[in-house]
């Protein structure tokens, strides 16, 4: 059973930068998708940014720039945020899913079936 735990939110001014952490544990010898989603009150989950297997980054375009996914071992994640906004105030979750036996392919946002609890950021203006 693959788990997942997020750490290092908080509250920051804009401009100011901060790390995410995302330890997770059970995820055997496949290759795996990670990412970061966020969700904002009233809103709905959105993605953030992805790792895949084989370690390409893919971010949205509303971070691009300032926000790096990186992976520097199965089931670790970091989202290093810089340039912070307001707008990047949200509760944020790490997530993934099995890609399968061996590294390679395209992952989707829609296939993450685990998820940590999440970790708050705030950005105040």
């Amino acid at each position: 059973q693959v788990q997942l735990a997020e750490s290092g939110g908080g509250s920051v001014q804009a401009g100011e930068s901060l790390r995410l952490s995302c330890t997770g544990s059970g995820f055997g010898y496949s290759a795996w998708c990670m990412a970061w989603f966020r969700q904002s009150p009233g809103k709905e989950r959105e993605w953030v940014a992805t790792i895949d297997s084989v370690g390409d980054p893919r971010y949205d375009d509303s971070v691009k720039g300032r926000f790096t996914i990186s992976k520097p071992r199965k089931g670790t994640l970091f989202l290093q945020m810089n340039g912070l906004k307001p707008e990047d105030t949200a509760l944020y979750y790490c997530a993934a899913y099995r890609l399968g036996p061996k590294p390679g392919g395209y992952c989707y946002n829609d296939q993450y079936n685990y998820w940590g609890q999440g970790t708050q950021v705030t950005v105040s203006s």
